[in-house]
């Protein structure tokens, strides 16, 4: 099934780094959505950067890393130059046998960036995001060590995920942020950041232009009135 005509004429810009606006969040191919099928995901990948789209969003935690796999194996057998293409994925969010726990420990974020390199085969990630705040640690001393990944080579973008604006705005002051992953977001254009819709076809809102300013508290509100 093919839901995308054309998204190679749509160029968007997250920092310096430059993809196709319409992205393809890979997340649902390893969990979340019943069975999976590494065939077809991998053909539905190859259908999407076919379509033009060239940015790719996984984490460590989709799969417990099999997500990853699938999308490292689909670059690979795509036909497109590594360089064409963009590979965002996350780390915080660590998913085992017995539960999941937050765990941005600036002593374990080279590792669990070494392990995702790996899994994707690739020398670099494109963006790579803080997939939650580990409330055990400072957001700066976690940044702190995503930006020595950047200094490293590793890493050429930063982003975080489901922050606050404090927290957005700590964590931009030790390394430029990128890109903000969120559903609903009225602080991100103030720290400098770009912001990437968390699941917007789920949502039923693929490729929608994330409102701003009084749109956004007017939507906030009525999902806090729907949480009661």
């Amino acid at each position: 099934m093919t839901f995308i005509k054309s998204a190679e004429t749509a160029i968007h810009h997250v920092g310096t780094l430059e993809t196709s606006a319409l992205g393809l969040g890979c997340m649902g191919l390893s969990q979340g959505y019943g069975p999976t099928d590494d065939d077809e995901s991998l053909a539905a990948i190859h259908a999407a950067l076919d379509s033009g789209i060239t940015m790719l969003d996984t984490a460590m935690s989709y799969g417990q890393g099999h997500n990853e796999e699938i999308v490292g194996r689909a670059v690979s057998t795509s036909g497109i130059a590594r360089d064409s293409l963009q590979i965002a994925t996350k780390f915080g969010i660590v998913r085992r046998e017995d539960g999941v726990q937050l765990d941005a420990h600036p002593s374990r974020i080279a590792a669990y960036c070494d392990a995702s390199l790996r899994r994707l085969g690739t020398e670099t990630i494109d963006l790579y995001y803080l997939h939650r705040v580990d409330p055990q640690v400072p957001i700066e001393e976690s940044v702190a060590a995503m930006a020595d990944l950047v200094t490293q080579g590793k890493v050429r973008h930063l982003g975080v995920s489901e922050v606050t604006p404090e927290e957005l705005r700590r964590a931009h002051a030790v390394h430029p942020i990128a890109a903000v992953q969120m559903e609903v977001v009225a602080h991100v254009a103030r720290a400098g950041a770009q912001h990437r819709a968390r699941r917007p076809g789920a949502r039923g809102r693929p490729g929608a232009v994330q409102p701003s300013g009084p749109r956004i508290a007017q939507r906030a509100d009525r999902r806090r009135h729907r949480r009661r």
